[in-house]
């Protein structure tokens, strides 16, 4: 059986207000062919399927689009779980007529474990893998809340709740397992932050709300399983240095931070009772982006070369120049005029660094992220040291809220 993991696609995602629907649509080319050239019998989706709850027309006949022509091709079966970006209603609506494509979605955390598990047959209609199809694990399906408890008691229930839960499926999982003749491949699907995993700037985590408490630790999976396929960091990456246990990673950057890395995907090849066949597949790059960073001198020769090369090219500029630029922004436009380079951001560190100096009353408040307008209040209203923590976590649980998160603590991937 050949298994092919991806995750975090988040179709419906703009870049600086760019719509990706034509790297979308390469991607999806890209992978269609990948699966018919690897001879892929599973394909596994780990979660933020779209980049929002309430995801475009366009996004939904993208999903709809390459669904269908995933049926047919040769690849078997199809196995999603849904992430925290994805509303879980949505994704559910038609899995009834999915089921009978041989399309597995599991939308939201199930009331019977059972549901979860999923037996697959290969070509011979003989079963070849099972698969615990666990989605994105919500802190209201996992925890009771309690009046007056604090942040690390929210914590440690929470973790206590994804590990209960991941424990009942893989238990049953493996009870699945010992009934049936040979030792058929366990994978476990998630969608979720476990303990060293790395993230970038454009994860969105807000590490300066969520501390290290809400990364799940590695007890939570139990022994025996043959892999870990997650979503929800969008670096690949290995979890713990085990090369059975990954995160796939988005197969498009999602900022200018992780423009620079390879994307890929991973498959796997299992037989019965032996150690899978695990390796990477480099995802191509379907639009160029760079972070152009120095002075307005060094900006402006890597600028004339990226002109000179004719390709699309999407930058952001980091200015770090020890003078002051009169107007900058017209000469970077003057510089690009006519070219398909395509600035989506100029920074210039010297002005924020004086800016930050200034007094809040010289400050325009469009000039200041959430936490730093946040983290002045506490300032200004003198907050003991003792007490920020967990200022700072309730106030990332609102940011949330406000911004249309069903959950609290890490949902801001």
């Amino acid at each position: 059986m050949r298994v092919l993991h991806t995750s975090d696609w988040h179709l419906g995602n703009t870049f600086r207000d760019r719509k990706r629907t034509a790297e979308f649509e390469a991607f999806f080319a890209w992978l269609e062919a990948t699966i018919e050239a690897e001879e892929i019998d599973l394909l596994l989706v780990s979660g933020d399927i779209f980049d929002s709850a309430n995801p475009a027309t366009s996004a939904l006949e993208l999903y709809f689009k390459f669904l269908g022509k995933i049926t047919r091709s040769r690849c078997r079966h199809v196995v999603i779980t849904a992430g925290n970006h994805d509303s879980p209603s949505l994704l559910d609506v038609p899995k009834t007529l999915f089921r009978s494509l041989n399309i597995h979605v599991i939308g939201s955390m199930t009331e019977n474990a059972e549901e979860e598990i999923l037996v697959l047959d290969d070509n011979a209609g003989n079963p070849a893998i099972i698969v615990c199809a666990v989605p994105y694990l919500r802190d209201r399906d996992v925890r009771t809340v309690e009046a007056g408890e604090s942040i690390d008691e929210k914590t440690r229930r929470l973790l206590d709740g994804i590990r209960r839960h991941y424990h009942a499926v893989c238990t049953l999982a493996e009870e699945e397992r010992q009934r049936r003749e040979g030792r058929l491949p366990l994978v476990v699907m998630g969608h979720l932050y476990a303990e060293g995993g790395t993230v970038t700037e454009d994860d969105g985590i807000r590490e300066h709300y969520i501390g290290t408490l809400v990364r799940v630790r590695p007890e939570t999976f139990l022994p025996g399983i043959d892999y870990l396929a997650l979503g929800h960091l969008h670096t690949a990456q290995l979890v713990g240095g085990d090369a059975c246990r990954r995160y796939s990673g988005s197969p498009l950057p999602m900022g200018f931070s992780d423009a620079k890395q390879e994307k890929s995907v991973i498959i796997g090849e299992f037989g019965n009772g032996g150690e899978p066949v695990i390796r990477e597949i480099p995802v191509p790059c379907f639009q160029e982006m760079e972070q152009l960073t120095g002075t307005f001198e060094e900006i402006e020769t890597r600028i004339r070369s990226l002109r000179a090369t004719g390709r699309p090219v999407w930058i952001e500029i980091i200015l770090e120049d020890p003078g002051i630029i009169p107007e900058i922004q017209e000469k970077i436009a003057a510089l690009t005029r006519g070219s398909k380079v395509l600035v989506l951001g100029i920074k210039n560190n010297r002005l924020t660094d004086q800016i930050l100096k200034q007094s809040v009353a010289d400050e325009a408040l469009d000039q200041l992220g959430e936490l730093e307008i946040f983290t002045r209040c506490l300032d200004a209203n003198k907050v003991r040291p003792g007490d920020r923590p967990e200022l700072l976590a309730l106030y990332g649980e609102i940011l949330a809220e406000l911004s249309g998160e069903t959950t609290t603590m890490d949902e801001d991937i």
